[in-house]
């Protein structure tokens, strides 16, 4: 398989994956107070969204690179 293929695949994958979650979360964590043996810490959670276009774009990015790859093939 052709490394245009390869990444066509990849870009499949990475568009279906955006279209499923459509944002990243995580956890932050903050000291607050640290005196002695007290540790006081907070927890934020906090989401960076990614607007469902970008994983339009790269599910026809995708597609486009394996139909390039398979008329080179031939």
């Amino acid at each position: 398989m052709k490394p245009i293929s390869w990444v066509g695949i990849l870009l499949i994958v990475l568009g279906a994956l955006v279209f499923a979650y459509q944002g990243i979360n995580y956890t932050r964590q903050k000291k607050v107070l640290d005196v002695g043996s007290v540790h006081l810490t907070t927890e934020t959670h906090e989401r960076i969204p990614l607007p469902p276009i970008l994983g339009g774009l790269a599910l026809a990015g995708g597609v486009v690179l394996l139909v390039m790859g398979a008329r080179n093939k031939s």
